[in-house]
C-alpha cells in the first residue's frame, strides 16, 4: 500500500527522488511567486482560518473543521465554511444544502453542513467560494477553509496543520514520500489527531459515538448491535481500517469489512445480502441510496482546551472577529 510505503525510504522511494526534486522546485517557485507579489493573493474582509495538511491522504481534517465550527458557534461567531468539494462530479461553485446530492457538492462539505448547520460553499477556487459565501450570508464574521493549505490565492489569517500518527512519513516530497510541501514550515497551530504524535503540537482524540443513526435520524445503541452476527462494515474513506478497528473496539462482531476508495460514490455498488451495513457518516448520504437500512456510526472528536485558547487568542486580534 502506498501510504505504508511512504513511511520508509525504500528502493522505490529512492528511485522517485529525482521526480520529487522537480516537484519541490515547482512548489517552491509557486510559493515564492505569491510571497513576492508576482501572483496576487486575495484577502477576505473577515478573518480566514485554513485547515489543511502537508501529507497526502486523510489526516482527520473534516472532524477538525466540524469541531472548529461548533466552537465558533458556541462563542457566538457567525461562521461559514468554504471547500473544494473533493470527489464531486460537478465543476461549478455550489451552495451546500441539507438535501444536496453529495455527488454534486462533495461528501465532506455535506457532512460539515449537516453536522453544524453552518453555511458551506464549494468551489475549486476558494476565493470565489468565499465571495459567494459572504454575498449569500453577509453577516458572516469568520470563514473556515477546509483543506486549503496549498490554495495560496486565498489569503489566510490563521493556518492549522493537521497530522495523524503517520507524522511526515519518510520526510520526502511526492511521489517519493507523502509530503505536499517541505516540513517543517511556518504554521500557526499544529494539531495531532492520532494516538502517537511524532512531534510537538496540540492533541485531539477521535472516538466513535455510542449510537448509530439510520437514514430517518433514529438512533440505536452500539451495545444493542454487539449481540448481532450479521454486521458488515463498509468505508470509502482514506484510512478505512481505523473505522473498522474502532467498531471492533466497541465489541461489535464484524462478519466482513469492505474497504473502498476515498470518496467512493456507491452508484454502482451492490450491497451484500443478509447483512446489516455499518458505515461512516461521510459515506452515509451516498450509501443510503443503495442500502436504505444501513446505519451510520458518527465520529466524535475532542480537542484539548489549550488549542482553542491559542486559536481564540489569534482571532481576538482581528476587528469584528468576535460577536458583539
Amino acid at each position: 500500500m502506498l501510504i505504508e510505503a511512504w513511511q520508509r525510504r525504500g528502493a522505490g522511494a529512492w528511485l522517485l527522488r529525482p521526480i520529487a526534486g522537480l516537484f519541490g522546485l515547482v512548489a517552491e517557485a509557486r510559493r515564492q511567486a505569491y510571497a513576492r507579489g508576482w501572483r496576487k493573493q486575495h484577502r477576505m474582509p473577515i478573518p480566514v482560518v485554513v485547515v489543511g495538511n502537508v501529507v497526502a491522504g486523510g489526516a482527520g481534517k473534516t472532524p477538525v473543521v466540524i469541531a472548529l465550527v461548533r466552537h465558533a458557534q458556541a462563542r457566538g461567531w457567525a461562521v461559514g465554511v468554504v471547500s473544494r468539494g473533493h470527489g464531486r462530479r460537478t465543476k461549478d461553485g455550489q451552495v451546500v444544502a441539507a438535501r444536496s446530492d453529495p455527488r454534486d457538492v462533495g461528501d465532506e462539505p455535506l457532512l460539515i453542513h449537516r453536522a453544524t448547520g453552518a453555511p458551506v460553499v464549494v468551489d475549486a477556487d476558494r476565493v470565489a467560494a468565499g465571495r459567494r459565501l459572504l454575498a449569500e450570508h453577509p453577516g458572516t464574521r469568520l470563514i473556515i477553509a477546509d483543506d486549503g493549505l496549498q490554495h495560496l490565492r486565498l489569503a489566510r489569517d490563521v493556518e492549522i496543520c493537521v497530522f495523524d500518527d503517520r507524522g511526515v512519513g519518510n520526510g520526502w516530497l511526492l511521489p517519493a514520500g507523502p509530503l505536499r510541501e517541505p516540513w517543517p514550515r511556518r504554521c500557526d497551530l499544529v494539531l495531532h489527531t492520532g494516538k502517537r504524535p511524532a512531534f510537538a503540537g496540540f492533541r485531539g482524540r477521535r472516538t466513535l459515538a455510542s449510537t448509530a443513526i439510520d437514514r430517518d435520524g433514529h438512533t440505536i445503541a452500539l451495545t444493542e448491535l454487539a449481540t448481532r452476527d450479521d454486521l458488515v462494515a463498509v468505508a470509502g474513506i482514506a484510512q478505512p481500517q481505523r473505522f473498522f478497528d474502532m467498531l471492533r473496539g466497541h465489541g461489535l462482531r464484524l462478519q466482513r469489512c469492505i474497504a473502498l476508495p476515498d470518496h467512493y460514490d456507491y452508484m454502482h455498488w451492490t450491497p451484500p445480502d443478509n447483512a446489516l451495513l455499518l458505515c461512516t457518516e461521510k459515506d452515509a448520504a451516498k450509501l443510503w441510496a443503495r442500502a436504505p437500512a444501513a446505519l451510520a456510526v458518527p465520529l466524535d472528536f475532542c480537542i484539548e482546551p489549550a488549542f482553542f485558547e491559542a486559536l481564540d487568542a489569534r482571532l481576538s486580534s482581528f476587528d469584528g472577529s468576535e460577536a458583539a
